[in-house]
């Protein structure tokens, strides 16, 4: 099951600060839980090329499963996502790596 998560980050210099405080543990969990998996992520930029927050397409095998996910998440824990949105989402097959 696909889930589409938008998180806005802790607003201004702070938000930023958090941000990078937190990448690396941020992409190492990425790829350490086997039961949610990134299908696709983007940063989410101001009018002015600044980053405030991230879009992410997880593949999770229910809804509590992704939910547990997010508890874990550094950027989460780390209160860099600030407000932190999920919906179920379907993905074409064309967008699916083969």
């Amino acid at each position: 099951m696909f889930f589409l998560v938008v998180a806005y980050d802790h607003p201004g210099p702070e938000g930023r600060q958090r941000r990078a405080a937190a990448r690396e543990r941020h992409l190492a969990q990425a790829k350490m839980n086997l039961s949610v998996r990134p299908v696709f992520g983007a940063s989410i930029l101001d009018d002015d090329g600044e980053m405030i927050g991230s879009m992410l397409v997880m593949d999770a095998a229910s809804r509590a499963e992704l939910d547990a996910w997010l508890r874990v998440e550094p950027y989460v824990v780390e209160d860099v996502w600030r407000d932190v949105s999920v919906h179920p989402c379907q993905v074409p097959p064309a967008f699916l790596k083969e």
